[in-house]
């Protein structure tokens, strides 16, 4: 179980740390840098993972249920579709409320998914992870507050316009939803994977890979789509022909890397810890990767401005997300006692 935790505790940080080399990307716009960043990552280095890592990975697919791969096909391309929705509404609620709602959402329901397909566990498991995931969500919602008020601190004063705002939570919320199918497909795939996996002579853990290789792949083809109708909208695609593009893909192959580095660490991490470990694993992997991008923020002076009721709720915050994980490692435990 402490295997899991851990597991899934250095999964969230990858994730929360994946986006740190997009600062340093020069003479890209926005969907530059994260159109380049999301083809390497859902689509080469998905393949150069189980070309070098998975033993007849061929068979494996092969041996997946037709009803199972078609079920993690449409649930990740519907993650694909909720990530970029997340983008969207961040342009009309602003990044902080936008990132609590969104994260929010994929936290409550993401980690009800598996309850929904395995069946709940009994009361006491049950009743504490719950417990931990609300408060999790509590600590996520301060966060949200906290940027709110250093927003209204920096734009002094300035308020989003109420059709605005109603457009952009809807978006972030839906968004949210759309984004859970990632554990789902996680939570449909594992099991069946991992027996195909192990069978073809493949160690436990690459399993992850495949799994990752599935939602990222379909998840990708959604967020192609996307991109290369944002780069033709705003004739970006010009941009790419630049002396900074060996740098700019450098770094975001290092994103990539990182990004999906972290997902397989997750499904690793949800496997190891047995029947609940995709709820337990899923709240405990976002919400470490929330934690980090906020102590990031902080570490590089993000907040030295924001006023007191922001840090106050800033803190608060973060002490429910690590009480709250705490929890939910601990309910976990009782299931295997």
């Amino acid at each position: 179980m402490i295997e899991g935790v851990l597991w899934s505790i250095f999964a969230g940080l990858m994730l929360g740390l994946y986006a740190l080399p997009e600062k340093f990307t020069k003479e890209f716009e926005f969907e530059n840098t994260w159109g380049l960043f999301f083809a390497i990552n859902t689509f080469i280095i998905p393949n150069i993972a189980v070309y070098f890592l998975v033993d007849n990975f061929g068979d494996i697919l092969a041996a997946v249920p037709t009803n199972v791969m078609i079920g993690m096909a449409v649930a990740s391309f519907l993650w694909g579709i909720g990530v970029m929705m997340w983008g969207k509404a961040i342009n009309y609620i602003g990044l902080s409320l936008g990132f609590s709602l969104f994260i929010g959402t994929i936290i409550l329901i993401g980690s009800l998914i598996p309850f929904m397909i395995d069946g709940i566990p009994e009361f006491q498991v049950f009743a504490t992870i719950m417990l931990g995931i609300l408060i999790v969500l509590f600590g996520v919602m301060s966060n949200g507050r906290a940027g709110l008020l250093k927003q209204k601190e920096d734009d002094k004063g300035e308020e989003v316009k109420s059709d605005n705002m109603i457009t952009g939570i809807s978006i972030a919320v839906v968004g949210g939803l759309l984004a859970t199918g990632f554990n789902y497909a996680n939570s449909v795939g594992a099991g069946v994977i991992h027996e195909a996996s192990v069978a073809a002579g493949n160690p436990e853990w690459v399993s992850a890979i495949i799994v990752m290789y599935i939602i990222y792949v379909f998840g990708g083809i959604s967020i192609a789509s996307y991109f290369s109708y944002q780069l033709t909208k705003k004739k970006l695609w010009s941009n790419f022909v630049t002396p900074q593009f060996p740098r700019n893909t450098v770094l975001a192959t290092v994103m990539g890397i990182f990004n999906f580095s972290a997902s397989a660490l997750f499904g690793f991490a949800a496997f190891t810890l047995g029947s609940t470990g995709g709820t337990v694993g899923y709240a405990i992997f976002n919400t470490v990767s929330v934690g980090v991008a906020i102590v990031g923020g902080i570490i590089t002076k993000e907040w030295i401005t924001a006023p007191k009721k922001a840090k106050t709720s800033l803190y608060l915050g973060l002490a429910c997300m690590i009480v709250g994980i705490t929890v939910i490692a601990f309910g976990n435990s009782l299931g295997t006692v």
